[in-house]
Parts: C-alpha cells; structure tokens; sequence
C-alpha cells in the first residue's frame, strides 16, 4: 500500500500577494513575515517559511464536504513555491510536531482518528489504510489545530 501527500494547489493563492492590507483585511487574511524557521508551515510547499520570508495567513476550508466533519481554520501560504508531492513519505513540517490525523471515508465521514508523535506519521498512516474504508486522511498539527496536509491512497 502507498500514500501520497500534496501540497496545496499554489494558484488559488497567487493573487492574494498583490493585495493591499486593507484588501487582505476585507476577506479576512493578513500579510505575515516570518519571525522564526520554525513556526510558520507553509501548505503549498510543506515546509516551513525562513525567518523574514513573506506569508499569507488566511482562513481555508480543508474538508469542504456537506458532512458535519466540514472543517476549516487558518493556514500559511507563500508565493511562488511549487506545490510539493510526497510518495510513501512524510514531509519535513510533520517530523518535529504532534500531528492529529483523521481518516474519512468517500463520503467524508469520519471512521477512524490517531495522534503521530515525531517520528510515527508513517506508521499511523500505514496503520488507518489498512481499513479498506479509509479513501483519505487529514493531517492537522494537533497543538494549533490548523491543517497540515490531505493523504490520499496512491493506485500507482
């Protein structure tokens, strides 16, 4: 069995860089500069944004399902980074946090749930498809509650 974790398709979010703080404000984002190298994950790339690097901090619906598990929350965004692809691997963003991860099955209802300390996302992941029922799992950083990453079945 293989996954496949993706990274946010950049498009939806490249125009928000050439918005004013007033325009952000209006739909309930912020321009953000990174204080830190850690602390800041970007959810195109999958990694996390270097100390001074520009972000947007936005409000994204990660499970946009018409179930009660629809989820959204704030994430970070940067510009022009390449969406990233990770194929029977996790990506650097999860190896040093609590990640809580919930499996859904095709109709977006949740069937199954698991905390990954550093270290285990691979496990749990491994672990929740090995129930036929699970088509996906949402990856959120379990301390913020932010979404980190969608982890498909991979067919190939």
């Amino acid at each position: 069995m293989t996954y496949r974790i993706r990274g946010l398709d950049p498009e939806p979010f490249a125009g928000l860089f050439d918005l004013d703080d007033d325009a952000l404000a209006a739909i309930n984002a912020r321009r953000v500069t990174a204080t830190a190298d850690h602390g800041f994950p970007c959810r195109i790339s999958l990694e996390n944004a270097r100390a001074g690097e520009d972000l947007i901090l936005l409000h994204h619906t990660s499970h946009d399902v018409a179930t009660p598990y629809r989820s959204a929350y704030a994430i970070f965004v940067r510009r022009d980074v390449p969406a990233a692809s990770y194929r029977d691997a996790t990506p650097s963003v999860f190896d040093d946090r609590v990640i809580a991860m919930r499996a859904f099955d095709a109709d977006g209802l949740l069937q199954d749930t698991r905390l990954a300390g550093a270290g285990e996302s691979d496990g749990a992941i491994r672990d929740l498809f090995a129930d036929d029922r699970i088509a996906y799992i949402d990856a959120h950083n379990a301390a913020a509650g932010c979404f980190a990453a969608r982890i498909e079945r991979d067919a190939a």
